[in-house]
């Protein structure tokens, strides 16, 4: 089985913190996430991404949208 590799730009889930995020770029052996509704980036080991389905995406991204609204995010 062949490790799933993330493109840039692509929406992953790092299943090790069970969060939705946004590949922002590659800095050795980790991928940089942010979150879909903003906010600070994370390192995330390649082998804990998987690939969301649209859906899910936007999913996350409405849920980070509401709790910015109710003041839960930055």
């Amino acid at each position: 089985m062949t490790a799933y590799k993330p493109k840039l730009h692509e929406t992953v889930e790092d299943t090790a913190t069970r969060k939705v995020g946004r590949v922002m770029g590659f800095e050795g052996p980790y991928v940089q996430l942010r979150p879909l509704g903003g906010g600070v980036e994370w390192d995330a080991k390649p082998e804990t991404l998987k690939p969301v389905t649209v859906s899910d995406g936007l999913s996350a991204a409405v849920a980070a949208a509401n709790a910015r609204s109710r003041g839960e995010l930055p």
